[in-house]
């Protein structure tokens, strides 16, 4: 990756992502926007497999699955829309991010998962979701669900131990021991704030305003933005997000050649999986 942006200016835009994508909308049986309509997205869109099919459980993957989407009784997608008053600007974040990802980003996912064996990737994607404890847990007990707090502190605990520090995932096997992941964002839709507007961010890539701020309230929580000095927080950073891509190459192109429009398509997926989220 080049670097026609100082490592100043990254952090600087990951708190505006942070103040300002917010997540997706509350997820109910039916639209609780007044704005809610399906959208024009080809439905039915077959996600690549390559690497896996399914997320591990209690993770914290954002990826687009098909489990997360909901489906009528006639099989097809049933999409929600948000405001998108800053479509211009959204769009211009799109492509550089579409362009990020063919030039830069999925070609350096692909040689490492050539050179990195898939369990010790599945190691690093464990551990960076162990480190997630601190989020899923405070953000539990903001919601009121306490019990799922405890799993999530037990889950922890049995990870750092028998899965050694975390690269392992023995909790995945043990019953009651793998919640649903939540989020700030998650936990303002819970209490009824909605979406406000649809936001896409250079690097960061779709969200909305009130994902956006519960995306700057969860930094805090996360270990890694206390790394010393910048630069090695930003290789975390970057590590984090070569090896989750690693396992989902495949699943941007897929949507984007069987979309008609795929800045609107991936708009819908997105708020589609938020909604899911908070279901």
């Amino acid at each position: 990756m080049t670097k026609p942006i100082s490592l100043k200016a990254v952090l600087i835009a990951i708190c505006l992502v942070a103040l300002l994508s917010g997540c997706a909308g509350h997820r109910t049986k039916g639209p609780s926007d007044p704005t809610a309509a399906p959208a024009p997205t080809p439905t039915g869109v077959a996600l690549s497999t390559a690497d896996e099919t399914t997320p591990p459980a209690g993770s914290d993957d954002m990826s687009l699955w098909e489990d997360d989407l909901d489906w009528n009784d006639e099989g097809a997608g049933v999409f929600y829309t948000v405001a998108d008053p800053l479509e211009p600007f959204n769009r211009t974040m799109f492509v550089f991010n579409d362009k990020l990802y063919f030039w830069v980003l999925k070609p350096v996912a692909q040689g490492y998962r050539f050179a990195v064996p898939r369990p010790a990737r599945s190691g690093v994607r464990n551990f960076f979701n162990n480190l997630g404890a601190p989020i899923r847990i405070a953000n539990n007990i903001l919601q009121g669900r306490f019990q799922t707090a405890e799993a999530e502190v037990a889950r922890f605990l049995f990870n750092s131990t028998v899965g050694v520090l975390g690269f392992g995932n023995p909790a995945a096997d043990v019953e009651g021991l793998n919640p649903e992941p939540t989020d700030l964002g998650l936990t303002l839709g819970h209490y009824g704030i909605g979406n406000g507007f649809y936001l896409v961010w250079p690097v960061l890539g779709p969200s909305t305003l009130r994902d956006s701020a519960g995306y700057f309230g969860d930094r805090w929580l996360n270990p890694t933005i206390y790394i010393d000095p910048i630069e090695a927080s930003l290789a975390v950073f970057a590590l984090r997000s070569i090896n989750t891509v690693s396992f989902h190459i495949g699943d941007y192109e897929a949507i984007k050649s069987a979309a008609l429009d795929p800045y609107q398509a991936m708009r819908d997926a997105y708020i589609q999986l938020r909604r899911s989220k908070l279901r």
